[in-house]
């Protein structure tokens, strides 16, 4: 597969690289192109789904659709933004969310439910860069919480990063939390390992992973231009200039 732009931004060619490794693929959620047919079997398949623009940064357009039930009535909710529409059936859901996504190309993922740190939604950015030895290494690692009403995380979109430890430690004992960062370190790793096998040219990602009540992390998203100054908004600077060191290296490679 070649380098070209689509592949660079396409978050549908990213997830089907990956699909194909054995080892990485069963933490993807199901995710599929947006259509009346896949916007029904997902619901019913999981009750829950996120629809996102298939090129898009900062989470931005991404909107979190459910069933629900209520006084004996299947409903069909979904939350853009801060707002939250409902509807009797999915035809017409799938008409109300036709009218924001238009003719641009957007993406159904099963959704996951994250944990929550005081009652805010919140996932894992994983920093995994080439080394100036050409070694796939974890460089950072910082968790995002949704601000209050939101569905993303993302800083752009007002979510505010947070040490990994603080949003953790709620949830387990240090040794399970200690062994959960060693397994995201290798999967940040295994990630980049394997797209550059497959010789995508890509020298630093920054992998978006959420955590479900069984504390399973599910792959959201993979994003290949990853903004290294989010580290910056921590106490701890070291992680911050490990990124931009090997950030450093990597640019004057390129040069």
């Amino acid at each position: 597969m070649g380098t070209g732009r689509s592949t660079l931004t396409s978050k549908w060619i990213k997830t089907k690289v990956l699909m194909k490794s054995a080892a990485i693929s069963p933490l993807i959620p199901e995710t599929a192109r947006f259509g009346r047919e896949n916007l029904n079997r997902m619901l019913q398949k999981y009750g829950m789904v996120y629809i996102k623009p298939e090129r898009g940064t900062y989470g931005n357009g991404v909107m979190r659709v459910e069933v629900v039930r209520e006084s004996g009535r299947t409903l069909y909710q979904y939350q853009r933004d801060t707002k939250i529409t409902r509807k009797t059936d999915v035809e017409a859901l799938y008409f109300s969310l036709k009218k924001h996504i238009g003719s641009r190309s957007y993406l159904i993922q099963k959704g996951i439910a994250l944990l929550k740190h005081k009652d805010r939604r919140f996932d894992l950015r994983v920093m995994v860069q080439l080394s100036p030895q050409g070694k796939w290494e974890t460089t950072g690692m910082i968790g995002r919480v949704a601000q209050s009403g939101k569905i993303v995380t993302n800083y752009h979109n007002g979510g505010k990063p947070t040490s990994v430890e603080k949003l953790l430690s709620p949830h387990m004992d240090a040794a399970r939390q200690a062994g959960l960062i060693r397994r995201l370190n290798k999967l940040g790793e295994d990630i980049g390992r394997f797209y550059h096998k497959k010789n995508l040219g890509f020298k630093q990602l920054g992998v978006d992973v959420g955590l479900d009540r069984t504390l399973t992390p599910w792959i959201i998203e993979v994003n290949t231009n990853p903004d290294p100054y989010i580290f910056n908004q921590l106490k701890d600077k070291s992680m911050y200039r490990r990124v931009m060191a090997y950030r450093r290296a990597l640019n004057k490679r390129k040069a």
